[in-house]
């Protein structure tokens, strides 16, 4: 049984979103970090494609069958930590992932906060709001997307003190986030790196340029999972 304890996270940083890039060789990655960005499994508003930040809602059954199959998927790789979200849906999916291992729960973790777009699909914010993308445009009485990219600084710098393998626990749209930004790309660029339910990703660096940060895998699902997403149907 994996036992838990709580991360404090520092003060956000204060103005607007980092510029894109790296000002010193400080702000570079360990060589030996290697974090396993980890969605969530299936929930209901998954499937149904509604905005879910701050509603702490649990897995489906299929989602908990796809995180113990990504439980024995990782089966051998030795994690030097483990993080999740607080959020019910990534607590469900470590405690059957990493089954055998202590988690520290990282508020810094949590999905965006959608504010009044929460429990809503995109295309019902677009009736209302033409155009609208969360990575450029935040959600009103939620986080903006300078204060989304700062929290995700926040995480990077935290992380990068560590070495080994790193299991993060999170979710969609930040876990995009963090990953355009673990390679110095503003965060409306997040909008290119989409991330299925139960998916692995890997943030690094260049083992031949240690200083450069690098997605090393990105959005990596079951083979069954990837051939019935591509999959062409069968003429009758």
């Amino acid at each position: 049984m994996s036992t838990v304890e709580n991360v404090q996270s520092g003060p956000a940083a204060s103005g607007s979103e980092s510029e894109p890039g790296r000002s010193s060789p400080e702000a570079t990655a360990s060589t030996g970090l290697h974090l396993f960005l980890i969605r969530h499994g299936e929930t209901e508003w998954a499937v149904t494609g509604q905005h879910t930040g701050r509603t702490d809602i649990p897995l489906t059954a299929r989602g908990q069958a796809q995180a113990v199959e990504l439980g024995q998927q990782m089966h051998g790789i030795e994690f030097a930590r483990v993080f999740t979200s607080p959020l019910m849906r990534a607590r469900q999916t470590c405690e059957r992932v990493a089954s055998h291992r202590a988690f520290a729960c990282d508020p810094d973790l949590a999905e965006w906060d959608y504010g009044d777009y929460e429990g809503k699909t995109s295309a019902d914010i677009r009736r209302q709001r033409p155009g609208w993308n969360v990575f450029r445009d935040g959600c009103p009485h939620g986080e903006s997307p300078a204060q989304v990219s700062a929290r995700a600084d926040r995480l990077i710098a935290r992380l990068r003190q560590d070495s080994g393998n790193i299991a993060l626990f999170s979710h969609g749209q930040f876990g995009a986030v963090l990953a355009a930004r673990w390679v110095g790309l503003a965060v409306a660029e997040a909008r290119h790196l989409s991330l299925d339910v139960a998916s692995t990703s890997i943030l690094s660096c260049d083992p031949h340029h240690p200083e450069v940060p690098v997605i090393a895998l990105w959005n990596r699902v079951s083979p069954e999972r990837f051939k019935s997403s591509f999959a062409t149907p069968m003429e009758p």
